[in-house]
């Protein structure tokens, strides 16, 4: 069935409305991309025990925020870790939760599911500065948290607290 398309007219193709996919199995992998050493993301070369402390700092730490954000634990128990921004955030945090929940925050265990770390993945700045992706855990739903940690005056500070 041959139609006749007139001039400015545009024919009418076969697939029109889907995609065009190729859907044959790939064999190889795809080009442009780094093999995965293990080592993740760092900007720097980083040890594997200073990798393990900073990944066993932000597991405690992040427990600890989403503690305080969810009202089981009070926000003065960060603060010799936190900068003066982030504190603030966590306590407004707290604060609206507590609110929402009609319960004072850090005063008891208000929260029916207490929230797990899950994971941690650091990336090395420098020997000073890592950022941290957490995967944190509320009995069956999951949330993200990412967290900038630097080490100021022999101490790990966390800089920045952002959750997804």
């Amino acid at each position: 069935m041959s139609r006749a398309v007139a001039f400015g007219e545009t024919p009418v193709a076969s697939v029109q409305g889907t995609l065009a996919l190729a859907l044959e199995p790939r064999r190889s992998a795809p080009a442009g991309r780094p093999e995965r050493t293990g080592a993740g993301a760092d900007v720097i070369e980083i040890g594997r025990a200073s990798r393990r402390e900073v990944e066993l700092w932000a597991t405690r730490y992040t427990q600890a925020a989403v503690e305080i954000v969810g009202g089981d634990r009070p926000v003065h128990q960060l603060a010799r870790w936190t900068s003066r921004t982030v504190l603030d955030d966590l306590r407004r945090r707290a604060e609206l939760v507590g609110r929402a929940g009609g319960h004072r925050p850090g005063e008891a265990r208000v929260q029916p599911v207490h929230p797990r770390v899950v994971g941690v993945h650091t990336c090395f700045v420098t020997q000073d500065v890592a950022e941290a992706g957490v995967h944190v855990r509320y009995g069956q739903r999951s949330r993200a948290v990412a967290a900038r940690f630097e080490r100021i005056d022999g101490r790990w500070i966390c800089t920045a607290l952002d959750f997804s």
